[in-house]
This record gives C-alpha cells, sequence and structure tokens, in this order.
C-alpha cells in the first residue's frame, strides 16, 4: 500500500508539471486577448511571445527528450553464473530471504558502491528486466558478511518494489531538467518552473530517504544487523579511500598521458598499506545532520534504526568478500579492459607510472619558471645554464622579482632558491641521476636512482647566496647533474590542466563581440559567439562538445601568466584592462544583457583578475 502511494505522489508530481504548464500557456492566451482590447496586436505578440514559446516550447522539447531518454546502465563486467558461482550463490541465498526474485544479470563495476536497476513496465505497475551492480573494490576489501549486508540492501530495494518507481521518477527529473534547459535564467517563465522543480525535487528526495531506510531494514533481516551496520560504515570509508586513490594516484598519470596497467591492483595496495589511516576513519563516524536535499539520509539515522531492529547471535563471516569471485585480479583486469577508456595513454606498472607522471610535473613547473625569466630578460627562450649565466652576471635580483613582487630586491634573491630547485630537479632527472620512487603509504619521493638523498635544496639555496653559485655548481657535477640537459620543453603558456570554472556571454573583448570562458589557466575568447538571448545555453552546448583544453586550443587563449597587470574599472558589468607582458593590453566589457555561465561566475573571474 505504502508504495501504491509512493507512485501516486510521483506521478501526480509530474502530472502536475504538465498542469502547471497549461496554465501558463492559458493565463498568456487571456492575457493576450484582454491587452488585444487596448493595444496593438504587433505590441501585445511583441510583449508576450518570449513567455508564451518558453512555456509552449521548452516543455515540449523537454517532454520530448525525456521520452527519447533511457537511463545508461553504468560500464561494467558482465559476470556469467559459471564465472562467478559464489556470488550468484550469495545473492540467490540472500534473494530468497527477502522473498523477491532473483536478478538476471549481475555486473562488476568500477565503484565503491552497489546498486539494482529494473526496467520496470505500465510506470512501474509490471516489473521487468533487473540487473545488480557490484563494485569491485567493495569485493576487494571487504569482508564476506559485509558483502551479504551490502547485497541484500540492493535486493531489498527489489523486495519493497522501490526500482519499479524509478522510471516515472527519473521520467520526471529528466523533463523538469530539459524544461528548465530551455528557458533562460531572466525569462519570468522560468521562475514559476524553478519553483515547481524544487517542490518536485523535496518530495522525490523524501521518497527516495525513506526507501534507503526500507532497504536497510531488508539488509538486517537478510544479513544481520551487526553486518548491516558493519556495512554501511565500511563503504562510507572505501568510498573515501577510493576517491584519494584516484585523485592522488589515478588522476596523476591520467593528465600527462599515463594510466596504470593493472587499476585495481593498486587499490588493493593502498588499502593495505594505509590500514592505520583508514582505521582512525573508522573510529570517527561523521556527526551528519543531513538535508531536505539529500537522496539519503544521515548515517547516524541509519545506524539509529538498524540498532532498533532484532539482533542475530550468529557469528559474522569475516572472511574476505574476494572468493566469492574465482579469480579477483583476472577479475580486475577484465574489468579494466571494458570499463576504463585508456585512449591512447601508455599503460605502465605503477611505479613506472608514479616516477613518469611526476617528472613531467616537474617539466611543466620548470617550463613556467623559464618562460618567466625568459620575458624578463627579453630572450625568447631560457634554460638552466642561463640562469646561472644571470647569476654570474649580477643579474640575480632582477630575474627573480617578477616571481615574488611584493618582495624587497633585497628579499627577492634569497627567495628565488625555491624556484630554482625546480629546476636542478629536472636537471637531475634529465641527467638520469634521479627519479621519483613511488609509495603507497605515503607521497612520492624524489631521490637519487640508488635511493639516496640529493641536497638540492641546499644547492639551490648556495646558488643564490652572493659568491656562492661556483661551489654549487661544483656540488652539482660531482652528483652527475648536467644543467645545460635542463631546458624548456614547451615555450608557449600551457592549458594543461585546464579547467572551466566560469564564463560570460556576448563581452566585447578589443572591440569585438565575443564568449568569454574562464579557465584555471586563462581566458578563452570564442568569436562570433551569437545572439544573447540564449549566451548561457549556447556556451554550456559548446562545453559540453568539447574540453577545456581543446576549447584554448581551437581559439583566443590569454594565459594568466602572460598578464602584466589588471586595471578594473567597473565589476557590474564588468569593464577591465588588461596589460601583456610586451606591451600589449586587452580590454574586456560586459554588457547588461550579457549571460552567466553559472551564478556567480562574474565573481570568480573578477577574483582571478585581482590576484594578477
Amino acid at each position: 500500500m505504502a508504495n501504491s502511494i509512493r507512485a501516486g505522489i510521483s506521478l501526480a508530481m509530474l502530472a502536475g508539471f504538465f498542469v502547471l504548464a497549461a496554465a501558463q500557456v492559458a493565463g498568456l492566451l487571456a492575457l493576450a486577448l484582454w491587452l488585444s482590447t487596448v493595444l496593438a496586436g504587433l505590441v501585445v505578440v511583441k510583449l508576450l511571445w518570449p513567455l508564451f514559446a518558453a512555456s509552449t516550447w521548452a516543455v515540449g522539447r523537454g517532454v520530448w527528450r525525456a521520452v527519447r531518454s533511457r537511463p545508461e546502465p553504468p560500464a561494467g563486467l558482465l559476470m556469467p553464473a559459471d564465472q562467478a558461482p559464489m556470488l550468484w550463490a550469495a545473492v540467490r541465498d540472500l534473494a530468497a530471504e527477502a522473498g523477491t526474485r532473483m536478478p538476471d544479470e549481475i555486473w562488476l563495476t568500477a565503484e565503491a558502491n552497489a546498486a539494482v536497476q529494473e526496467e520496470s513496465r505500465f510506470l512501474g505497475l509490471a516489473g521487468g528486466h533487473r540487473r545488480l551492480y557490484v563494485g569491485l573494490p567493495l569485493l576487494q576489501t571487504m569482508t564476506v558478511a559485509q558483502m551479504r549486508a551490502v547485497l541484500a540492501h540492493e535486493l531489498g530495494h527489489y523486495s519493497e518494489r522501490h526500482t519499479r518507481l524509478s522510471a516515472p521518477a527519473y521520467r520526471g527529473r529528466l523533463v523538469i531538467a530539459h524544461t528548465l534547459e530551455r528557458i533562460g535564467p531572466h525569462n519570468p517563465a522560468g521562475w514559476i518552473f524553478r519553483g515547481y522543480a524544487r517542490l518536485y525535487l523535496l518530495v522525490d528526495h523524501a521518497v527516495s530517504r525513506r526507501q534507503e531506510l526500507e532497504a536497510d531494514l531488508a539488509s538486517a533481516r537478510a544479513a544481520g544487523a551487526d553486518a548491516a551496520a558493519g556495512a554501511l560504515r565500511e563503504i562510507r570509508v572505501l568510498d573515501a579511500a577510493w576517491s584519494f586513490f584516484l585523485g592522488q594516484y589515478v588522476h596523476l598519470g591520467w593528465e600527462s598521458g599515463y594510466a596504470p596497467a593493472d587499476l585495481f591492483a593498486g587499490f588493493g595496495a593502498l588499502v593495505e598499506a594505509r590500514r592505520d589511516e583508514l582505521d582512525e576513519l573508522r573510529a570517527h563516524e561523521p556527526d551528519d545532520n543531513g538535508s531536505r536535499w539529500d537522496t539519503h539520509p544521515p548515517l547516524s539515522e541509519r545506524l539509529a534504526a538498524l540498532a532498533a531492529a532484532p539482533h542475530t547471535t550468529a557469528s559474522p563471516d569475516t572472511r574476505p568478500a574476494a572468493m566469492l569471485l574465482a579469480d579477483i585480479a583476472e577479475a580486475g583486469r577484465a574489468l579494466q579492459r571494458v570499463a576504463i577508456d585508456s585512449g591512447e595513454r601508455t599503460l605502465l606498472p605503477w611505479p613506472d607510472l608514479t616516477a613518469a607522471a611526476l617528472a613531467a610535473r616537474v617539466q611543466r613547473e620548470a617550463d613556467a619558471v623559464f618562460r618567466m625569466i625568459a620575458r624578463t630578460v627579453g630572450r625568447p627562450v631560457a634554460g638552466l645554464a642561463d640562469v646561472a649565466e644571470y647569476i654570474a652576471a649580477g643579474q640575480l635580483t632582477t630575474i627573480a622579482q617578477p616571481f615574488f613582487p611584493t618582495a624587497t630586491r633585497r628579499e627577492a634573491g634569497p627567495l628565488f632558491a625555491e624556484p630554482l630547485e625546480t629546476l636542478l630537479r629536472l636537471a637531475a632527472l634529465r641527467s638520469g641521476v634521479a627519479r621519483w620512487w613511488h609509495s603507497w603509504s605515503g607521497p612520492a619521493e624524489f631521490r637519487g636512482v640508488r635511493g639516496t638523498e640529493l641536497p638540492l635544496e641546499e644547492i639551490a639555496k648556495l646558488a643564490v647566496t652572493p659568491g656562492g653559485l661556483d661551489k654549487a655548481l661544483g656540488e652539482l657535477a660531482a652528483l652527475g647533474v648536467d644543467i645545460h640537459r635542463a631546458v624548456p620543453a614547451d615555450t608557449a603558456p600551457s592549458t594543461f590542466g585546464s579547467d572551466v570554472v566560469g564564463g560570460l556571454a556576448n563581452v566585447r573583448a578589443d572591440g569585438a563581440e565575443h564568449d568569454l570562458f574562464v579557465l584555471t589557466t586563462g581566458l578563452v575568447l570564442v568569436a562570433d559567439p551569437g545572439k544573447s538571448d540564449n549566451g548561457r545555453q549556447r556556451m554550456r552546448e559548446l562545453l559540453a562538445a568539447t574540453s577545456a583544453v581543446s576549447l584554448a586550443e581551437r581559439n583566443r587563449f590569454v594565459a594568466f601568466e602572460e598578464i602584466e597587470s589588471v586595471r578594473i574599472h567597473k565589476q557590474v558589468p564588468l569593464d577591465a584592462e588588461l596589460v601583456l607582458y610586451g606591451g600589449a593590453t586587452l580590454r574586456i566589457g560586459e554588457r547588461w544583457s550579457s549571460d552567466e555561465l553559472d551564478d556567480g561566475s562574474r565573481k570568480r573571474l573578477v577574483s582571478l583578475l585581482e590576484r594578477v
């Protein structure tokens, strides 16, 4: 009965959206008829046509796209019963406990989570094809008892018929999202739709939170309340570990054109090496109060509900969940082949990937130093040997000052030891006497190829002290470091690692109209943008079709490192003058009608320019 009521609420909320759209159209027509009695017909059309078009075209387009859309299953590896008999046996046992039909397929995914999906029919009134998605990182690191609890939770969504409601809820979210995409932020028609969208999401998320609590209790009945609570705590820890692993290890090489040869083996090694850190995380449960916008209840509420559930006296199965697969290492490699698109990246073992990726990072950092020095001395290019010559010629303060503009001339010289150390590291890498050493328990370390410490920090400090350059060069030579090998690889400002953080549509730059995209590394000016009435939508569509780096490569790119100074005449609408190294200027003027890529784009741009 409860699920029928929720299905009715979901459908009623979706129907209400169309009623709202119809009411807006009817209201506009009534207003048009009344205005036509007091104003000329052409004036009425000009006044009301934008609102009428927004209500009809946007809703129609949104419905059409929603009807044609289907939930995309996550990329994964199908695991037939003959390839994972123990996993299928566990699911079969839990499905019987939950009193629900077995999933038709089980898939492994590259996520620290699990999920279920059902292709229900007749707006959720009839069931359909079922899929169970199991994250391989969970199988790698959990116990059998914890894994059974996770599986029981997902099967609980089946037994409570939650998955049948996902289809109408999914359609409703799509209709509203696609409609709002077509309505400009300044169109009054969009204000009412946005208010209704907030109401719809509040109801939808409240239902979702209730369903999660019901699935938790189903997990407690099938696998035990203690195992269910332990699984909830463990997923929080593993999700944090997985995010850390992707951000600090995988992404490190990914940006530089490298990918791990065995991704999941690396995660297993990380969890083992950082067991003490993860134990500390397990010991501190978050004080989460939750929000009405959350799709899941706070962990404390879920644990409290499980504590009140009946408990069993059976001993938990502490065996590793990896035993549920015949060969989890091979399953991980097979999953990586189908789920991780490495593109043209070079596959490397983990130690080599870390060494290559960090060496590439040192080169990029050194290139930025070389470019700044070259601009300062008025030469097209500069390498470490040139830097040594400038220091020997008494130009240390000259080349150091741009790196530390707020420092005094006396302070700038000693401070230059820090960027100089980066250049020395590049020289050591290129001379073959140093490398980055991989570690799962902490950050990688820069040491000699035999693991010895290299005193490059002390040598850099010695080189910038009066009379210390020759001694510093002698120590480098004794280590086998050839300073002539440290040269720039890229003399142009780099777009590496660029992310879009904002945008302004239809701004004037040097007298011509452009769409201005704000990157973490600089500004991209796209010429001949189009009309100003759909700037936000146009910019979003462009970003959906290309990456930030490609955008910078195909259009005019002004790197922040190329900007010598900025004068902001007015913040709203933005009027700024950028002085580039070499004397050229760039004037940026925003219109009152200019759209922002998202709320706050202008503010972020002003903040970045003020830092320059």
